[in-house]
């Protein structure tokens, strides 16, 4: 109850309206972002917005509009950092812009069952976020009925997409190729590559970087070992690689693949970085805090899931034009993990 004892109520745009000395009209084309308002009237209505606490309600703007202010988002995974780190920034836009967002998760691969899933995300209207880097992902991105506003989120494309294909990714291609750049520039005569499942058939893109940075400096193309996404394949694929004494670099697909590596070369007797340097891919939060830190490569997975959403949202309010990018430039982080390689004798 507010001080004169009566029930308070959430303010309404007629509140504000009436603070602003506008017509709650006026206050409608604010809300909306209409270029027609004078920015002097645009501030004072802006000012009894904050001062009154008024929210905007996202089904009464679906109804003004004619458009359901929600967003679906597929994915397969809601755990590992990358997945999560898109979630996240696609959930801090969409709040943002008064969207509501849900999560549909993919449980299977097989065509009946995304098929299901991605009939659930239509039929909840909106418009929908696909993170499509594994093979359940890509089915669903190709599975979205024509005429249903869909953003992808995708792995690095192999050459440049079609402008009508509204994707956006991170270059992992450029992430691998600096991060076995600098293994090399360390010394070591090659650099190992234990890679994260691909979300097609073809060869990733951290997978062609990597190739590419050691054909380019003439050293041995050692077969890539395939892991897994968690700590437990790196761990794996750690142990095989701990029995090589010509094993000196190790690239990672991910953090968690470097941990399982880490641990491996632990329990073998192989230090790091003295006689093996290893490197991760997209500085999860637990990268700095290892013994020894982890050298990786950062990826904005955040940005990214912002750029997905701002795109469907110039879909959705026809605001903007679709066109397939790229987000933000791969950082090198270099730390504890990696060094020279060990004197010959």
């Amino acid at each position: 109850m507010n001080v004169t004892g009566h029930t308070s109520r959430p303010a309404s745009i007629r509140d504000v309206a009436g603070a602003a000395g506008v017509s709650y009209q006026t206050v409608s084309r604010v809300i909306n972002g209409h270029p027609s308002v004078k920015p002097s009237t645009r501030e004072r209505v802006l000012a009894a917005i904050d001062e009154l606490g008024f929210r905007r309600n996202a089904t009464a703007l679906a109804l003004a509009s004619g458009r359901s202010r929600a967003v679906t988002v597929l994915t397969a995974n809601t755990t590992h950092h990358g997945y999560a780190s898109i979630l996240q920034g696609i959930e801090e836009s969409a709040r943002a812009a008064s969207y509501t967002m849900a999560i549909g998760v993919l449980e299977s691969a097989e065509e009946p069952a995304v098929a299901a899933a991605v009939q659930r995300a239509a039929d909840a209207g909106g418009g929908l976020i696909v993170i499509a880097y594994d093979p359940a992902g890509v089915r669903a991105l190709g599975a979205v009925p024509a005429g249903l506003p869909v953003v992808g989120v995708v792995e690095t494309p192999a050459g440049r997409p079609d402008d009508d294909r509204p994707w956006v990714w991170t270059d992992d291609r450029e992430a691998a190729y600096e991060a076995t750049r600098h293994l090399l520039s360390l010394g070591h005569d090659t650099v190992h590559y234990v890679a994260i499942p691909s979300s097609t058939r073809r060869t990733s893109a951290r997978t062609t970087g990597w190739r590419q940075a050691l054909r380019e400096a003439g050293a041995p193309e050692p077969r890539p070992m395939q892991g897994s996404w968690g700590p437990a394949g790196g761990y794996k694929a750690g142990l095989r690689l701990a029995k090589a004494p010509d094993v000196t670099a190790i690239l990672c697909g991910n953090d968690d693949l470097a941990l399982g590596v880490l641990r491996a070369l632990h329990v073998s007797g192989r230090s790091v970085p003295d006689e093996v340097s290893v490197a991760g891919f997209d500085d999860a939060p637990h990268s700095a805090y290892l013994t020894p830190s982890l050298t990786t490569v950062r990826l904005d997975f955040t940005g990214l899931g912002r750029a997905a959403f701002a795109l469907l949202h110039g879909v959705l309010e026809e605001s903007a034009p679709i066109a397939p990018h790229p987000v933000s430039v791969p950082e090198l982080v270099v730390r504890e993990s990696s060094g020279p390689p060990p004197a010959r004798d």
